[in-house]
């Protein structure tokens, strides 16, 4: 061997220890990286935008990877923690679900049954009713006979609402000739309630002209008595 080939493999070899040099540089760089960020976990990213009051369900989330050192304490990184809750606020796109966000779904108390009714979707919703609200439940109904008045009554109040559902089309050759005039699209709305109200709101969504929902405020106790809940226009003074 020449001295230029001693050269040559003198060359490679320091080219060798280099490289093996930068790499374990390389390794002892992640090394440090991934002492300091820590194990990975799962979290939960919003899809889409989420509204309030919505059910949530699993197919509204992304599962994704982060460093757990990275995560709030209150971030939800098992799914069956949104079983049975409902959103509290607006959920965002891309956001990472916590669970200050979410909250259970009203159940039931002892003594009461869920009773669900179809209410016209813009008189008796007007989006702004949601699981968790308490509402009044007013009816009007036509005089019994001919020259009798028509009333305005309030079947409910205090009513807890569980559940408010899709707009639904209803089949206008389903409307009886009184009922013609109301909307053909309609809400579902589930409602928490005793047996005697109960009877009252089916038998007003069967019998009555028009059903509609008046919204209560939180806190507020809008209990009417018996003299109260019935109103007749030639009786306003």
């Amino acid at each position: 061997m020449n001295s230029r080939q001693r050269r040559g493999v003198i060359l490679l070899l320091l080219s060798v220890l280099c490289a093996l040099g930068a790499f374990a540089g390389v390794l002892s760089v992640i090394s440090d990286v991934k002492s300091k960020v820590g194990p990975e976990v799962a979290a939960y990213q919003v899809k889409d935008d989420v509204a309030p009051y919505t059910t949530l369900t699993a197919a509204q989330f992304k599962k994704i990877e982060m460093p757990k050192r990275w995560l709030s304490d209150n971030a939800v990184t098992d799914l069956g923690q949104i079983k049975g809750k409902i959103a509290v606020t607006t959920l965002r796109g891309g956001s990472l679900l916590q669970t200050d966000m979410i909250v259970d779904q009203p159940a039931l108390r002892p003594g009461q049954q869920e009773v669900a009714i179809m209410i016209d979707a813009a008189t008796g919703v007007a989006g702004k009713i949601y699981p968790g609200s308490t509402v009044n439940v007013y009816a009007t109904f036509a005089g019994a006979k001919e020259g009798d008045p028509d009333q305005s009554k309030i079947i409910v109040t205090n009513a807890k609402v569980i559940d408010v559902g899709h707009i639904t089309a209803l089949d206008p050759g389903s409307n009886s000739d009184k009922n013609q005039q109301q909307s053909t699209n309609a809400v579902p709305i589930t409602f928490a309630l005793s047996t005697l109200d109960a009877q009252r709101i089916t038998y007003a969504e069967s019998f009555a002209e028009r059903v509609r929902l008046a919204l209560v405020a939180p806190g507020t106790d809008t209990t009417v008595p018996e003299q109260d809940r019935t109103y007749e226009l030639a009786k306003d003074k």
